[in-house]
């Protein structure tokens, strides 16, 4: 997938969030990236950390492996996840 690749030993992810949604779940790729969609709003930083415990959960790895590289008040971010590979990512987040 176009939206996430190896680095270092962790997975980097290119993220579109889309944050006030309904609920939060991942609705599949978007100008190359994942789209994910967040309950929480953007505001005082709620929907990054909406973003990283979803990741967290959905990839089964700890919050703090989880680092938002690019994108802190953008709707377009860059991830690394640490401790997981890229196709795990694919696997887990495009189901």
């Amino acid at each position: 997938m176009a939206w996430a690749r190896d680095e270092g030993g962790a997975a980097v992810l290119e993220l579109l969030v889309q944050p006030r949604a309904s609920r939060t779940r991942a609705v599949g790729e978007h100008d190359g990236r994942l789209k994910i969609q967040l309950a929480a709003p953007p505001v005082d930083g709620a929907a990054n950390a909406a973003l990283v415990e979803f990741l967290a959960v959905a990839l089964g790895v700890r919050r703090a492996d989880v680092a938002l590289l690019r994108g802190e008040t953008g709707r377009r971010k860059t991830v690394r996840v640490a401790g997981i590979t890229a196709a795990a990512a694919v696997a887990a987040l495009a189901s």
